[in-house]
């Protein structure tokens, strides 16, 4: 690539991005109840302390509206509703959203508009699902109570065989919290009762039969962004074999050897879960074995745990996700190569590279720089990835040095440039670009992290043109059947 420099640029200093308040969405149901949750009520009033917004969304009914670009919420009276966008918004989701699969929609909803949900989906659902945290937990090869599915309602003996447990033992729900749903089994033949008498009632019950661990208590650790926020033993409760505080357990702070500390962060990462509760028995010898996880929950409370810490542990929540670095989003899958739209260039099959740290690399088969302006021109050509042909123009930011080569390494300087890039929807001003010639490379365009980050994608490495597509319908159908 011929590259001529004229005249040297000017530095022009990058702008300051000042800190926004934070608009927090609290979702969760039972409208007229509201005010009783204690979470919620805690959050309502620790937030404007802090200079932030509330809006209580009330899941059955909630709505959302985008006109003109302005993305609302609104509960089902409420027309005038709260505005939410993909860089202040935090969802912190309530365990209430699973018991109906729209509610669960409305979350993805707000996933798809950039919205940062604590949980996210992904984690909602596995929380929920007592089998699939099993499983999850197991493949980060945490210590559990050994645990079986009850397929159907003739599958009892077999789960029993397959559990391979003394009684008693303990039946669970998949679906279920605060102890709703747990029950103690002395014999088989009340657990072969029990069984045949839930799915009486319903016929897709789900159900699973678990060891049972004898313990005076559990214990609670609540992990945010990877560290434990705080911990709390819970006493079983007199005449029951649960603990929970929701059901009048007992609690008190608790203090978390090293490997409790270690398996109760790496329970919250099994399920890509950004604030959980993750619940274990101890073990009989707590400095030399591993804890028992029982589960993980998405949407802890902190009533409890408040009390037995004397901690604000509301105010610490807030405050972590003060900082955006930590108002995580869930990515969209997309190919490898995708089509980007750059504004005044045309549409272009983009390289997305997860390996280039550096900026979004933009194809010239020349380029020359004058009176601060960067010129380049391409060549076009009929191939899938070729840059459209033509001259463009764009003010130049500066001069990017790199190296190339390990041993004697070439220096050589590239222009960058800033352009508004258009990728699923939505425009991005002021992309940093680097002008280079990239004849020697299948895509003209290589998009870097930063970008992914900003536009919130993840890369399906064996696969290209999952969300955009430049083939006719019948170069598509072809492309598809490849893989």
């Amino acid at each position: 690539m011929k590259t001529t420099i004229i005249k040297p640029p000017a530095i022009i200093a990058e702008a300051v991005e000042k800190k926004n308040k934070l608009k927090i969405l609290v979702i969760s149901d039972e409208p007229e109840n509201a005010e009783l949750f204690h979470t919620a009520k805690r959050i309502k009033d620790e937030a404007p302390k802090l200079g932030h917004i509330v809006y209580v969304v009330f899941i059955d009914g909630a709505f959302i509206k985008n006109e003109n670009g302005i993305k609302t919420i609104h509960n089902a009276d409420d027309e005038r509703g709260f505005e939410i966008d993909d860089k202040n918004t935090i969802a912190i989701v309530r365990g209430s959203i699973t018991k109906k699969d729209s509610w669960l929609d409305l979350l993805s909803q707000l996933e798809k508009a950039g919205v940062s949900c604590i949980n996210n989906r992904n984690c909602v659902n596995m929380c929920a699902d007592k089998y699939r945290t099993y499983l999850r937990l197991a493949d980060y090869g945490l210590v559990q109570p050994r645990t079986v599915l009850i397929p159907n309602k003739n599958g009892t003996k077999k789960a029993i065989e397959n559990l391979d447990k003394n009684f008693p033992i303990i039946m669970k729900t998949l679906r279920g919290s605060k102890g709703i749903g747990v029950i103690f089994i002395e014999s088989e033949r009340s657990l072969e009762s029990i069984v045949q008498l839930i799915y009486k009632e319903s016929d897709d019950a789900e159900l699973l039969i678990q060891e049972y661990i004898e313990t005076q208590f559990d214990v609670r650790v609540l992990v945010l962004g990877g560290k434990v926020l705080a911990s709390m033993r819970r006493d079983v409760i007199k005449g029951d074999f649960r603990s929970n505080f929701s059901r009048g357990g007992k609690v008190k702070i608790f203090k978390l050897t090293e490997q409790e500390v270690e398996d109760s962060i790496l329970a919250a990462k099994s399920v890509n879960g950004h604030y959980v509760a993750v619940d274990f028995i101890p073990a009989k010898n707590r400095d030399k074995d591993r804890p028992y996880i029982i589960e993980v929950n998405s949407s802890p409370g902190t009533e409890g745990i408040e009390e037995a810490t004397g901690e604000n542990l509301i105010k610490q929540l807030i405050q972590h996700y003060e900082d955006k670095e930590y108002r995580f989003k869930t990515p969209i899958e997309v190919g490898r190569v995708e089509v980007i739209d750059i504004e005044g260039v045309g549409s272009v099959s983009a390289n997305f590279d997860t390996g280039n740290s550096a900026r979004v690399m933009i194809h010239a088969d020349e380029v020359v720089i004058k009176d601060g302006m960067v010129i380049w021109q391409t060549k076009g050509g009929d191939k899938e990835f070729s840059m459209p042909k033509g001259k463009f123009k764009s003010k130049l930011i500066k001069m990017r040095k790199y190296e190339r080569g390990a041993v004697n390494a070439t220096t050589f300087e590239r222009p960058m440039v800033h352009m508004n890039i258009s990728f699923l929807g939505t425009t991005y001003k002021d992309v940093e670009c680097i002008i280079d010639d990239r004849t020697e490379k299948v895509t003209k365009c290589l998009v870097n992290q930063t970008f992914m980050k900003l536009s919130n994608v993840m890369v399906n490495p064996s696969r290209k043109y999952v969300v955009t597509t430049k083939f006719s319908v019948e170069k598509w159908i072809k492309h598809i059947n490849s893989f």
